[in-house]
């Protein structure tokens, strides 16, 4: 299958395009700084385009059977529109190009409440102080899901909780929204772009993916997501 991915230098596009080129799909992985990018394969194309030019995405879009979008910006951005307009650039692209299936990443912040069934430390401080910090990018996030939901296309928007770096992928849960659970391997999350896109799961739905294994403790992900010593998905 040929695969467009944009965010495709951050962290999760970058596991995104190797786990999908191991899986022997063909990949163009779009990327501001396409000289920083680490990867190479007779597969893979690697393209310089800013999604927020509607002229360049429109030309990475096209000739793909799908497109994956990890894009994002770390909390206290400021750039806190990135979601909503690059979500309206591809989904623009798309539908001028014929390309149906879209798969994008936005986050279990949207909902800008607490999840149901966690301590209440984590439920009355914790996300509350999260959400708090990332009102600007979860909102942007909400209005990138309404752009994409209203597209037309066959979408699926995936929300992923606090994201860490783990070593495989896991037996990772997928499910509707307000799930509990506080974590999400960005191998899992990569993983589950590429099913979604090629298997066609979970169309025109909003869903989470939560990993239940190997999970770092809350404190660790507040301090490296939260605190911008990481924080892109």
């Amino acid at each position: 299958m040929k695969l467009v991915i944009f965010g495709a230098n951050g962290p999760t596009g970058r596991l995104a395009t190797g786990q999908a080129l191991a899986k022997g799909h063909t990949v163009t992985a779009v990327t501001r700084h396409p000289e920083a990018f680490p990867l190479s394969d007779p597969a893979l194309d690697v393209v310089k385009a800013d999604a927020l030019d509607p002229e360049a995405v429109n030309r990475a879009v096209a000739g793909h059977d799908a497109v994956i979008s990890t894009l994002g910006v770390p909390y206290g951005s400021e750039a806190p529109t990135t979601c909503s307009q690059s979500a309206t650039h591809i989904v623009a692209a798309m539908i001028a190009h014929g390309v149906r299936r879209l798969v994008c990443v936005t986050s279990t912040g949207v909902p800008m409440t607490p999840p149901p069934g966690e301590t209440l430390v984590y439920r009355k401080v914790i996300v509350p102080l999260l959400l708090r910090m990332g009102r600007p990018l979860y909102e942007d996030c909400g209005r990138m899901e309404e752009i994409v939901a209203g597209s037309g296309l066959d979408w699926t928007v995936i929300r992923p909780s606090g994201l860490f770096d783990g070593g495989r992928v896991t037996d990772y849960t997928v499910g509707p929204p307000q799930m509990v659970g506080r974590f999400t391997s960005r191998r899992d999350l990569a993983d589950a772009l590429i099913r979604e896109a090629v298997e066609d799961r979970h169309v025109c739905a909003i869903v989470e993916v939560l990993t239940t294994e190997g999970t770092p403790s809350v404190y660790r992900v507040f301090l490296k997501e939260a605190l911008r010593v990481g924080g892109r998905p």
